[in-house]
């Protein structure tokens, strides 16, 4: 069939690339949509949410750590090595009703066929929306929304640190960086939590743990690192200063599938792709998904890598069984 591509891959975070690599290594000439920058509040880049990660010190391989662009460079440039074609564009609508080949619509009102779709568009992280929040996330100031990514860094340890949620999310997130941290404050806009009631006591329970109730936070102090947050009282609308050396935001992701709505995939309850119990297949035939897009529970570079590499190996066998 003329014209159609063996995969298209969609996103380009660790996921994607990964996804493109090993595509291109078992000589599928796959195609690759890497997007187009927007913002929402903070930068959306090609490449994913490490693009706005400084340092990243918990992937194998690079012992004294590396920049996240650097990084996704360096998987752009593997997967381009062996042969991957790339196209700065979205994709905005994808029909899968009628099976494989695939009709793919992207931001320019073009259209490609494909035999396997591999989605890999990721999650972006919810902000508060303040502007010294997001000008501190994206250039190392202090600012986070991934502590197991970042709270080991030296600059947050034995330092004063605050959480910004009151889910199983924040919870979390506020118990791994108790382990380094002098003391973190879990600032929470209502007088209770919403995470279950094990995460409660497991964090209560902690002895440099603490909550600031009945708050939120109306601004982020700073100008080349993060030197507190002013809080504005959700019961009297009175204001207040907490002073910490760093801030996670930790009130969710979502997934990066509104381009799907409409073309057939399921969803889990949460907004993610829905996979099968095993790999990387969806609900149809022909279209996988790796990475964050498909993945609420773990949001790693190395996990999406990982994925990726499935839903690359699951294309290249189910494309084999089609003939």
């Amino acid at each position: 069939m003329p014209n159609v591509e063996n995969v298209v891959i969609i996103g380009s975070g660790p996921a994607g690339w990964t996804a493109a690599i090993y595509a291109a290594r078992a000589n599928l000439e796959p195609l690759c949509y890497i997007g187009v920058p927007k913002s929402n509040p903070a930068p959306v880049l090609p490449g994913g949410q490490l693009m706005l990660t400084t340092d990243v010190e918990n992937y194998p391989g690079f012992p004294e750590g590396v920049t996240g662009p650097d990084m996704m460079a360096a998987f752009q440039k593997q997967a381009e090595r062996f042969g991957t074609r790339i196209v700065s564009e979205d994709i905005t609508r994808c029909d899968f009703g009628s099976g494989s080949p695939f009709t793919l619509t992207t931001n320019k009102d073009t259209t490609v066929q494909a035999r396997t779709v591999i989605i890999a568009t990721g999650a972006t992280a919810n902000w508060l929306g303040l502007d010294n929040e997001i000008r501190l996330a994206t250039s190392g100031g202090g600012v986070s929304a991934c502590a197991v990514c970042d709270g080991a860094l030296p600059m947050f340890r034995d330092q004063h640190l605050a959480v910004v949620g009151g889910g199983d999310t924040a919870m979390e997130e506020a118990h791994y960086l108790s382990k380094f941290a002098s003391k973190v404050s879990i600032i929470h806009r209502r007088d209770a939590l919403r995470a279950s009631k094990t995460m409660q006591d497991r964090v209560l329970g902690t002895d440099n743990i603490d909550v600031v109730w009945n708050s939120q936070v109306a601004d982020v102090l700073g100008d080349e690192k993060c030197e507190g947050v002013k809080l504005t009282s959700t019961v009297d609308g009175s204001e207040s200063t907490l002073e910490c050396k760093g801030l996670f935001i930790a009130i969710g992701h979502t997934p990066a599938t509104g381009f799907l709505e409409g073309s057939g995939i399921d969803f889990d309850d949460a907004g993610y792709v829905a996979l099968a119990s095993r790999g990387s297949q969806t609900n149809i035939d022909g279209v996988f998904a790796a990475g964050d897009v498909a993945d609420a529970v773990y949001r790693q570079a190395i996990t999406a890598a990982g994925m990726g590499c499935q839903a690359a190996i699951d294309a290249e066998r189910w494309l084999a069984e089609q003939h």
